[in-house]
């Protein structure tokens, strides 16, 4: 069984739900071919979609671990494996929802703990193009952004909804961490400024879990996190190595749309000299023709 410690509910996992978990993590797992997460399939396969092992590889659990789930065995998980198998799985958010039910766990990353954006305030994304501008909340999770921000450090829209973070992005992805020409810089002021918000935010799930994936994906991360470093977000020039535009000098600035420095904040990132002002178009395409 489980407490919820913020509501007092007590969940007891029974058999019967263990079986249910175990048959339905034995049905996401082999619906997902090898080629999709950049396995070879071998000519003696004989497993539909993964194997047990490529499943606990892929996740960063024990093989032992992962095959007495699937066994139905009466067992702990913690949220955090939870996490990581439902990412392995390519688990939509109902499918998620359904994991963690079923195991009796919280899931540190509910969709409720997406702040939405207002259709008001994405009309504003839109009216400020060419000026790149996107929404982030207090953990860096990019929560809508317009299209010249879409192209600035990376093609957004190519990236898992998961993995739009700017500290994930900023160590993880190869396009946004070549636009930025002093790398280490940028990383350690990226690890000070999390480290100096999540203070705030030490019980929570979701930026447990953030923070946990980003000391297991990046070393340099790890490395930097153990330095203890803190800095607090504010306005300042940012300047990128764009593929096409070339360098862009930008001044960026927060403005938070709820009080409160974790609430979300509407980030715009305007030219400080008129060469970066001429390029803009350049991350979007050249405007429309417009015929009379």
């Amino acid at each position: 069984m489980y407490q919820d410690c913020r509501c007092g509910i007590v969940v007891f996992v029974t058999d019967q739900r263990r079986e249910e978990l175990a048959s339905f993590l034995r049905s996401r797992r082999e619906r997902i071919a090898p080629e999709e997460v950049g396995l070879p399939r071998g000519r003696r396969r004989r497993t539909p979609g993964l194997r047990r092992e490529e499943v606990s590889q892929l996740a960063a659990i024990g093989t032992t671990w992962y095959t007495w789930l699937e066994q139905g065995r009466d067992i702990q998980v913690s949220a955090e494996v939870l996490d990581a198998i439902a990412r392995t799985l390519r688990l939509d958010q109902s499918e998620r929802e359904h994991l963690f039910a079923l195991a009796g766990a919280i899931d540190p990353s509910p969709a409720a703990a997406f702040t939405p954006v207002t259709d008001a305030l994405r009309d504003l994304l839109d009216q400020l193009e060419p000026l790149p501008a996107c929404v982030q909340n207090g953990r860096y999770d990019l929560l809508a952004y317009n299209r010249p921000f879409s192209k600035l450090m990376c093609d957004l829209d190519a990236v898992p909804p998961e993995d739009r973070n700017v500290i994930w992005l900023g160590f993880l992805n190869e396009q946004w961490k070549a636009t930025l020409p002093d790398l280490e810089q940028t990383q350690r002021a990226m690890v000070a400024k999390f480290r100096a918000s999540m203070v705030e935010n030490l019980d929570d799930p979701t930026w447990k879990a953030l923070l946990k994936r980003l000391q297991a994906a990046s070393p340099e991360f790890a490395e930097y996190w153990d330095d203890h470093e803190v800095l607090r977000p504010g306005n300042q020039l940012k300047v990128y190595h764009h593929p096409q535009a070339g360098v862009l000098r930008l001044s960026a600035t927060s403005l938070w749309t709820q009080p409160g420095s974790n609430r979300p904040r509407l980030v715009t990132y305007t030219p400080v000299d008129e060469e970066t002002r001429e390029k803009l178009h350049l991350l979007t395409g050249p405007p429309p023709l417009v015929t009379v």
